[in-house]
């Protein structure tokens, strides 16, 4: 558990370093242990709001942060969100590479 917890960290620091400064404050201020109260109910919320991705205004994209805030406090969580989130930092690479490569060949 040890292990998925660091890893999960470290994820989180990797996607702060990514997003814009104000947007960051407030993942590094959710992600103290004093904001257990706000960080569960709204992860519960944004999963909620993925699964009805078909109304307006919600997203798909609430799904993955739902889930991502739940997997600080839930140990369960932890080890396949670190999968699911490695799995797709490959595939966004792999992704994005080949897009490179045809914009190079025209």
């Amino acid at each position: 558990m040890v292990k998925h917890r660091a890893r999960l960290d470290r994820q989180f620091d990797r996607l702060e370093r990514r997003i814009p400064p104000k947007v960051a404050s407030m993942l590094v201020s959710l992600r103290q242990p004093r904001a257990r109260w706000v960080r569960v109910p709204l992860g519960i919320l944004l999963v909620l709001g993925g699964i009805f991705s078909f109304l307006p205004v919600l997203g798909i994209w609430m799904l993955p942060l739902g889930l991502l805030l739940l997997a600080i406090d839930l140990a369960f969580l932890q080890g396949p969100v670190n999968m699911a989130i490695l799995r797709g930092m490959r595939k966004w690479t792999v992704w994005s590479r080949s897009r490179r490569d045809k914009k190079a060949q025209r």
